[in-house]
């Protein structure tokens, strides 16, 4: 069973950073083959990928956190990183970990929440 822990969720004041992290409890060797991703999801908004990185090391974001946000993993920690910086009140949401496995299967981590402050 493949469980994904977030962690690194908080308040911070806007212009402030943070940085999550999610520790999947898989093999290395899936890891290091897997897509890692993170999204967030607002009270009455759709689950959005925010940004996501691909076994080889490449990355993508959505527009809004462009510049702010960057994604990186470390394969020998079994973890993917969400650095944040900049932020903004809209980027107040629950942040989610996602896992693509093999044959069209995704994992998801239970959430942190991340809170701007203005």
């Amino acid at each position: 069973q493949v469980q994904l822990v977030e962690s690194g969720g908080g308040l911070v004041q806007a212009g402030g950073s943070l940085r999550l992290s999610c520790a999947a409890s898989v093999s290395g060797s899936i890891f290091r083959i897997s897509a890692m991703g993170w999204y967030r999801q607002s009270p009455g908004k759709q689950r959005e990928l925010v940004a996501s990185i691909t076994s080889g090391g490449s990355t993508s974001y959505t527009d809004s956190v462009k510049g702010r946000f960057s994604i990186s993993r470390d394969n020998a920690k079994k973890t993917v990183y969400l650095q944040m910086n900049s932020l903004k009140p809209e980027d107040t949401s629950v942040y989610y970990c996602k896992l693509w496995g093999a044959f069209g299967s995704a994992y998801w981590g239970q959430g942190t929440q991340v809170t701007v402050s203005s």
